[in-house]
């Protein structure tokens, strides 16, 4: 489940993609307006309203990279604004108005899936999760988490992994090192505080019984769980 911020200035507060009301992602929307940009930087995709103002959008997507907005963008058209798109709009993928929930999940996940951490400079954003390698924070839903460096350091790691199983034992080689002697139970530890610091998305780290944990963002919600 991704966060997703959809920029669009749609009179009536008519919905630009009606199909994102039938998917699970959390959507929030904001004028399509410089004024706004400021929220994208806590979104994991954005997609931007380009149905009316081809040119209006156009600009917007070029103040979106000056900005150094790193997650994802996607267009929303309607067929006859698709000619008008080119490679300079610097856009990750275009998408119909008309399309269904399915078609529209699948294009979102593979304009997040794109951008690696690589590309993002540090910065890891997704379902909700904000992460900077640089600044060694995290947000959730745009607000800071109070974390000490090694929930930190598990957070991230478990998060450029995701949908990996990591064993106790591996954890502790990767985030405390080699040298660490203390035993197994500090990862459970850290792991059920981190967990309470992540309030309602606690189920993004999961336990796989009898294995160990994995970061499950790319994973239905039904299927999370604490074991």
């Amino acid at each position: 489940m991704a966060q997703l911020l959809v920029l669009s200035s749609a009179p009536g507060g008519e919905a630009p993609l009606p199909a994102l009301e039938l998917l699970s992602h959390r959507v929030r929307t904001a004028p399509a307006d410089a004024a706004h940009l400021v929220e994208a930087a806590d979104a994991d995709a954005v997609l931007l309203d380009a149905r009316v103002d081809l040119v209006g959008a156009k600009s917007l997507c070029k103040l979106l990279a000056t900005a150094g907005v790193s997650a994802p963008v996607v267009l929303i058209v309607t067929e006859g604004g698709l000619a008008a798109i080119s490679p300079e709009w610097g856009v990750d993928d275009v998408i119909l108005t008309t399309a269904g929930p399915a078609e529209a999940d699948a294009r979102v996940r593979l304009a997040l899936g794109r951008r690696t951490p690589e590309e993002t400079s540090g910065r890891i954003q997704t379902s909700g999760i904000t992460i900077d390698e640089s600044a060694y924070s995290a947000k959730v839903n745009g607000k800071p988490l109070d974390l000490t460096y090694k929930e930190f350091q598990l957070l991230h790691f478990l998060a450029l992994h995701p949908s990996r199983v990591f064993t106790r034992e591996q954890l502790l080689s990767e985030v405390w090192g080699y040298d660490y002697f203390g035993g197994t139970r500090t990862v459970d530890v850290h792991v059920r505080r981190l967990r309470a610091k992540l309030g309602d998305l606690e189920q993004l780290i999961g336990t796989v019984r009898n294995v160990g944990y994995r970061f499950t963002a790319d994973e239905d919600e039904t299927s999370r769980g604490r074991g």
